[in-house]
């Protein structure tokens, strides 16, 4: 049975209205243009005469500012309507209520759509409550918690829509939620340059952590293609929509693995009708905080660059991450309370702040305050005895050197001193000695000093981020999370797959992060693969002894083995099957272990494919850590930097027999990008 008739008889209409509306706010748009010229024109006339006090002067300004902000709101909606014009629905539920004869009518889309403002909606925003029917049941018996308390009744049929371009392309009856041969149909279609939305195809263990708003910290471990990165997504933007008092895009950072990365998801909240939210990745963070320690900072991707080469580089990481290695420097931190401190009078005029009184205040009243803080406190104590005093401020060029003679107390305030100092107390090799603007700190040694830096001084704490999303929780270190516990207090979404951990060793996080964060951390699998089809996933599970997936029923192509001589002849190979034209493919990549392989790549392709008449200027890129945006075309990129990505076709190159860990999580990560066909390459 199909719905194309009445589906489309409601389209048409809807399309009418959402017409008029954006008419009535682009007329809107053009009258408060014009009321703001006239406040502006009114004000240089007439500011001269304006009265003594200001008040008139306040008056329009106040005027000026609201009509500037009803602006801002229409620009708001005009963008989210034009939006609404290319799909304006995707979904129904005729819903009975208990107690009613009759069913109410309920269409559901990318927001609310509504003839005026607070009247009842012709579209309903995927996050209402009411639309958590289309989601959560099938036809017959069910519910939905509305503002009022529990709505119960029965479904009597729900119907799915695909429109594009306004225009009706199916429109059907369906019994199954999510129907499976929609999901297959979504899934089948060719790899875009950023991430799906996917409201049309959200399933009911999706839902349920979209919908969830009471957990403090969600740790969502998802295998590789569950959709987990796409799930946090949308349940930020379910959560913006439902406590826009408290929560605002502003509020929200994202901790992601890299500039390309942020790119790829950069567009999800727009889509879904929200503002795009602040992103960053962790070692950028550390390395603006660690600016004034050393010149420069390694990144992950030099750790995984060593740790390919040399295998001890993994263990001394691991150590230098570990509660063992935490524990040693708290006791070194502990042992500087003594033996950092050089205590001395300190004078100013004839006012004088004696080593006894200092001592006292720095080990009694200010024992709470981190160690290297504690002086600037104990300073701004005898400044504030001198103003009492003096019944004056005292100005700061004064103020500044008076503040330095309490810091020469301290040893050193150089965290990179004070790290060397810990490293060879606990025998440890230390880090060469040099000024500030020639050093460089290994990935190994980063945190390490940042935790010092926050152990031992006091840090801002990100007051203003309301809450926290955390992308591939498995490459974060515990020292790493006993950071961001230090930095932040807010609510959390924690989302990772350890089997693509980037180490030797692969590391369920889910053993230490309760410890870290507390007991209220609520904990969700995600075992289902979407992404990939039936032959690539199993391939890529049976490469790392991944038992517990769930595979969705969708089969392609057999992934193909070859072994070759060198990565020429794996390149000429993979270039004759690349974008067959039978297929609409618009994504591939070539995956290989390592930066330089990668460079090499590149070169050898762009001389291969400028053979073949192939645009290598716009559909040939090479995807390094710099980049910065994801491409259509043909990407080459390193197991490490494709994470998070998906393409249609993956080509992964790898030394043949290559056994340990590290190569095998690398090989694992490169197959399941494959969204439809995988060859692999062994050299």
């Amino acid at each position: 049975m199909t719905d194309q008739k009445n589906g489309q008889e409601y389209l048409s209409f809807v399309l009418e209205k959402l017409q008029a509306r954006l008419a009535e706010i682009s007329q809107s748009l053009l009258d408060g243009q014009k009321e703001i010229e006239n406040m502006h024109d009114y004000y240089w006339q007439n500011y001269t005469e304006m009265d003594q006090y200001g008040y008139e002067d306040y008056d329009n300004q106040q005027a000026l500012l609201h009509q500037v902000n009803a602006n801002q709101e229409q620009l708001l909606l005009r963008s989210r309507f034009r939006k609404m014009l290319d799909s304006p629905f995707f979904g129904r539920v005729d819903f009975c209520y208990d107690g009613d004869d009759e069913p109410e009518i309920f269409y559901i889309g990318i927001g609310n759509f509504a003839e005026r403002p607070g009247e009842l909606p012709l579209i309903y925003d995927w996050r209402s409550p009411v639309s958590g029917l289309f989601y959560d049941f099938d036809r017959g018996p069910a519910s939905y918690l509305a503002p009022g308390g529990e709505m119960t009744g029965e479904i009597c049929s729900k119907w799915q829509y695909k429109i594009r371009d306004g225009k009706m392309i199916y429109g059907f009856e369906s019994d199954v939620k999510i129907d499976d041969d929609i999901l297959k149909a979504e899934l089948g279609s060719n790899g875009e340059v950023q991430l799906k939305n996917i409201i049309r195809t959200i399933q009911k263990e999706q839902n349920a952590i979209i919908r969830n708003t009471k957990d403090r910290i969600l740790v969502i471990q998802g295998a590789a293609g569950s959709g987990k990165t796409s799930v946090a997504l949308h349940r930020i933007a379910y959560l913006l929509y439902h406590d826009r008092q408290n929560l605002k895009s502003s509020n929200i950072l994202i901790l992601s693995p890299n500039g390309v990365f942020s790119d790829y998801i950069s567009h999800i909240l727009p889509e879904l009708g929200e503002e795009n939210i602040q992103e960053m990745s962790f070692d950028l963070f550390a390395y603006r905080k660690l600016q004034d320690t050393a010149a420069d900072c390694e990144d992950r991707c030099d750790q995984i660059e060593r740790e390919m080469r040399d295998p001890k580089a993994a263990e001394r990481f691991a150590l230098k991450q570990s509660q063992a290695f935490v524990d040693q420097m708290e006791g070194f931190a502990l042992e500087l309370e003594d033996e950092l401190m050089n205590f001395s009078d300190v004078s100013y005029k004839s006012f004088v702040k004696s080593e006894s009184e200092i001592i006292t205040l720095f080990y009694d009243k200010f024992a709470d305050i981190p160690l290297l803080s504690r002086m600037d406190a104990v300073a701004e104590t005898f400044i504030d005895e001198i103003e009492t005093l003096l019944n004056r401020d005292l100005p700061e060029e004064e103020r500044i050197p008076l503040i330095e003679k309490f810091r020469k107390m301290y040893g050193t305030m150089d965290f990179y001193v004070l790290y060397n100092r810990f490293l060879k107390k606990e025998g440890y090799q230390t880090l060469p000695r040099r000024p500030l603007e020639k050093r460089k700190l290994r990935y190994e040694d980063v945190y390490p000093v940042l935790y010092l830096k926050y152990r031992l001084s006091r840090q801002a704490e990100r007051s203003n981020i309301k809450h926290l999303v955390i992308d591939e929780m498995q490459d974060y270190s515990r020292l790493q999370y006993l950071i961001i516990r230090r930095m932040f207090s807010c609510k959390m979404t924690i989302l990772g797959d350890r089997a693509q951990t980037m180490a030797d060793q692969q590391q369920d996080v889910l053993q230490f992060l309760p410890g870290i964060f507390g007991k209220d951390l609520r904990r969700i699998e995600m075992r289902k693969s979407y992404r990939n089809t039936v032959e690539i996933a199993s391939y890529a599970a049976n490469l790392i002894g991944v038992t517990d997936l769930e595979l969705f029923e969708r089969h392609g192509m057999p992934v193909l083995e070859r072994d070759v001589t060198d990565l020429e002849a794996a390149l000429r190979e993979a270039v004759d099957t690349l974008f067959p034209d039978e297929k609409t493919y618009e994504t591939a990549a070539v995956i290989v272990p390592d930066e330089k392989t990668a460079e090499r790549t590149y070169l050898i392709l762009r001389e291969i494919l400028s053979e073949k008449d192939f645009d290598c200027e716009k559909r040939l890129s090479w995807l390094n850590r710099d980049s910065s945006s994801f491409k259509k075309g043909l990407t080459v990129t390193t197991f490490y930097l494709a994470k998070g990505l998906e393409f249609d076709q993956v080509f992964s190159i790898f030394p043949k027999d290559e056994k340990r860990e590290i190569m095998m999580q690398a090989q694992y990560i490169a197959a399941t990008r494959a969204l439809h066909e995988l060859r692999v390459y062994h050299i």
